[in-house]
């Protein structure tokens, strides 16, 4: 098992309110669509319904995510539906006073050890945009 984390992301919300958007995030695909066109470009192909995300990128292809737990409000748990590879993804929601969060994304996923050096870094990539994303939605 491997694990890639993303830099913290500090959003000016509280972590109630961050999780609750998470409750039904068909509400995230509407503030995407709202987004500036560079925007959107800079976020990519990605498409949300009530309980699942769906990613495309060009290295790894199209990626489905389904909430597997809720914790609120602190922890969102997605397991994927398509994937090459057995991977999980957790959203850390940290409250940072009463109207400030600092939000972390974990990424853990099964690849052998001598695949690691190739596939890490996208990995990695992968779980700093998707912390980014999530900073970007909840403003």
């Amino acid at each position: 098992m491997a694990t890639y984390k993303s830099k913290p992301a500090k959003i000016n919300r509280s972590a109630g309110d961050i999780f609750s958007r998470f409750s039904d995030m068909s509400r995230l695909q509407e503030i995407l669509e709202q987004l500036p066109e560079e925007q959107r470009k800079q976020i990519g192909d990605v498409e949300f319904t009530k309980d699942s995300i769906r990613i495309v990128t060009p290295q790894v292809g199209e990626i489905g995510f389904k909430v597997k737990e809720l914790v609120a409000p602190s922890k969102i748990v997605f397991t994927t539906e398509s994937s090459p590879v057995p991977l999980t993804m957790q959203v850390n929601i940290r409250p940072d006073g009463e109207e400030a969060s600092e939000v972390e994304t974990v990424i853990d996923v099964e690849i052998p050890a001598i695949v690691r050096p190739i596939i890490g870094p996208q990995l990695q990539k992968a779980a700093d945009k998707f912390g980014e994303l999530i900073s970007g939605l909840s403003l």
